[in-house]
């Protein structure tokens, strides 16, 4: 999931209004950890059985929450309520980990595999967004590229919900990783070189971003080094 991006000329923004973006986008960012680790936790002392029956109830549920809260911060990227609408989606998506977590810490190291998951995402994210930082190379140019696959990996996932092949799911998550690192030298390179002045909706893209790569990575993981004993 990728929120809806408006244009805005690199040439029109001050390096300072950038510098300022690209700081305020961090330190919401950091901020967004704490509902999403509470909503972690909720969810996973919480019984998802009622979902469990039907192949696409927790999707459709996952998805309309998401997708609506994703409008309304959009809708009002320009007022204090956003950032309310932002924690409130991040809670949520922290809740929404519930499954695959408990599934997670069901295995004899599911703990380490976690914190290895979450650990890879850090030093991922660092890394790219170093570069995305520091390089005077603008990444803008991805974006046609990234949505294509994003299209494409969403369109396998559905497609995997029928067809609930191990490997498939492997397959996508392999390809979801790329696609997301590639996504947050996009969206830290725009903030840099002025394509995003809205901290709010800076910070909407890199956790859709990190999210999504923390569940892709933690899923590669448990197949690899799950101990189901």
């Amino acid at each position: 999931m990728q929120p809806d991006y408006q244009t805005v000329n690199p040439a029109n923004v001050d390096v300072s209004i950038q510098n300022r973006v690209l700081r305020n986008t961090y330190m919401l960012l950091g901020i967004t950890m704490v509902p999403t680790i509470l909503g972690a936790l909720i969810g996973t002392h919480m019984d998802f059985s009622w979902a469990m029956g039907s192949r696409w109830l927790f999707p459709l549920v996952f998805l309309g929450v998401a997708w609506g809260l994703i409008f309304a911060i959009n809708a009002t990227r320009n007022s204090p309520v956003s950032v309310v609408l932002l924690l409130a989606l991040t809670g949520f998506m922290g809740w929404a980990l519930g499954p695959i977590l408990t599934f997670a810490l069901h295995l004899a190291n599911g703990t380490e595999i976690i914190m290895l998951a979450a650990g890879g995402t850090g030093i991922i994210f660092l890394t790219l967004a170093g570069i995305a930082t520091t390089s005077k190379r603008d990444f803008s140019f991805m974006g046609k590229f990234l949505f294509v696959g994003l299209i494409l990996v969403f369109a396998a996932m559905i497609a995997n919900i029928f067809l609930q092949i191990p490997m498939f799911s492997l397959a996508i998550s392999g390809v979801a990783i790329l696609l997301f690192s590639g996504y947050i030298l996009y969206d830290v390179s725009r903030i840099v070189h002025g394509g995003e002045t809205n901290y709010v909706m800076a910070t909407l893209s890199l956790y859709l971003d990190i999210y999504n790569l923390f569940v892709h990575l933690l899923n590669i993981l448990m197949a690899v080094l799950g101990d189901r004993r």
